[in-house]
């Protein structure tokens, strides 16, 4: 351990003091949860600066080209076949007939308040540390209180050091909700106060206490599927894919259940190891210094275990991606290459749907695209427990 600590403190660097101390202000008594996300901020602006400052120059570059608004409307308008395209052999075809939404929306952020109205119980706890809480989403429609409930495990981004269930994923649960879905929106524990794997410990933990109290909420616990933003995307497919993996299940009991029935991963991060170029370098720096807070030439085990590219397997369950051609965060080669990967191998379901003209967050802030997107990801997830159903049905007869 000091051999360890002394090396840390020949080798870094300036901002990795200002990582550590953003990390230690957390764990002060009394105030130190509300300085977490201070801390965050913190680690990201250092640690993913290099990064960060690239993205935003790409970003501006094509925000400020005069063929921009040409450009939006056209891709707008080519949502609806893009959506029946990458559907067609994955949903039923009456599903595929009835209209996308194609109504001008204000953006998602502006209203998330008013989704919240089918929170039915917020703040629950689903372990013993402060941070693991979840918020229950679900319709109180007499219609949908019948028979149990397909569950979601909704689970936001933030880089790897937020995991706030403030804000994202709220048209997605909203649509669900009003659908006859239980969906649990879930916080998490983030680096750098608690360096990796603590992300993913905390949604197996979520996946998990889904299984054994979601009837509570009138849940299904026999049917419980995983979803997830940027780095939620990341963890979401992680724990998809590694389905009562010991690696991750360290503070659960022996019977702890966290196999999912589906993934849907929007816009998400699939690969922890390629340094194949500089904006994967920076990245791959940014997991160093931030999240992991060890080096892949030290310890290549641990980036090869958290990435999803590396985990695919023929048991896979059914899986959706979304993402955008002109996400300049998570390029779009990432989802492609991850998704040809999986279907080479899966014997399940998997979907792939890339938005022409889209960037990182567009669920956030394109009205317009988000409700068509929100509502194949619902069509996906409705076929997937359908299909489930169907089988149960089979089995007993």
């Amino acid at each position: 351990m000091a051999c360890s600590y002394g090396r840390w403190v020949a080798s870094a660097k300036p901002g990795d003091y200002v990582i550590a101390l953003s990390g230690a202000s957390a764990s002060v008594p009394l105030i130190g949860r509300h300085l977490e996300v201070l801390g965050g901020f913190a680690a990201l602006g250092v640690g993913g600066r290099r990064y960060v400052s690239g993205l935003a120059a790409g970003v501006a570059q094509a925000r400020f080209s005069l063929d921009r608004a040409e450009r939006r409307q056209a891709n707008q308008a080519l949502t609806p076949s893009v959506l029946t395209a990458a559907l067609e052999t994955v949903i039923a075809a009456e599903q595929l007939v009835q209209p996308w939404p194609s109504h001008r929306e204000p953006a998602p952020l502006w209203k998330a308040a008013g989704q919240r109205r089918y929170v039915y119980r917020s703040s629950v706890c689903y372990g013993d540390h402060p941070s693991q809480l979840l918020d229950v989403w679900r319709s109180n429609d007499d219609d949908t209180l019948q028979k149990p409930r397909p569950v979601l495990v909704f689970v936001p981004g933030g880089a790897w050091v937020f995991g706030s269930r403030t804000l994202q994923g709220h048209a997605l649960m909203a649509h669900l909700a009003r659908r006859g879905w239980v969906c649990l929106s879930i916080q998490y524990r983030t680096s750098p106060r608690h360096r990796w794997p603590r992300q993913m410990t905390d949604v197996k933990a979520a996946i998990a206490w889904a299984r054994a109290n979601a009837q509570r909420f009138g849940g299904d616990p026999d049917f419980v599927a995983v979803a997830g933003c940027s780095a939620g995307g990341h963890l979401a497919t992680l724990a998809g894919l590694t389905a009562n993996d010991p690696q991750w299940q360290a503070e659960l009991s022996a019977d702890a259940d966290t196999s999912v029935d589906a993934i849907v991963s929007v816009y998400g991060v699939y690969d922890w190891q390629d340094r194949a170029s500089k904006e994967r370098d920076r990245f791959m720096e940014f997991l160093e210094r931030v999240v992991v807070k060890r080096s892949q030439a030290r310890h290549p085990g641990i980036f090869r275990a958290a990435s999803p590219t590396e985990r695919v397997h023929s048991l896979a369950p059914p899986f959706l991606a979304v993402h955008g051609s002109d996400d300049r965060l998570i390029p779009v080669g990432e989802a492609r290459a991850f998704v040809d990967r999986l279907r080479s191998v899966s014997e399940a379901t998997v979907g792939y749907i890339e938005l022409p003209g889209v960037g990182h967050g567009f669920d956030l802030i394109d009205g317009v695209r988000t409700a068509p997107v929100v509502a194949a990801i619902g069509r996906f997830l409705q076929q997937v427990h359908q299909n489930r159903l169907n089988g149960r049905v089979t089995s007993a007869v």
